[in-house]
């Protein structure tokens, strides 16, 4: 069952990678996006994207 949470559009995956390349906190990513960072978090995972450190 997908819930609006758990779809990423392509769009919504290109903005993560490029925030998470420019070093932006999940913290930050999450509100950009309106994801939770659990959800942030799990998608730069399953995309094998290391999760800039927390600032």
């Amino acid at each position: 069952m997908n819930s609006p949470e758990s779809a990423w559009t392509f769009e919504a995956v290109q903005s993560l990678v490029a925030l998470a390349r420019e070093g932006v906190p999940v913290s930050i990513i999450s509100l950009k996006l309106k994801r939770s960072s659990a959800d942030v978090r799990a998608k730069l995972n399953d995309l094998g994207v290391t999760p800039p450190a927390e600032a």
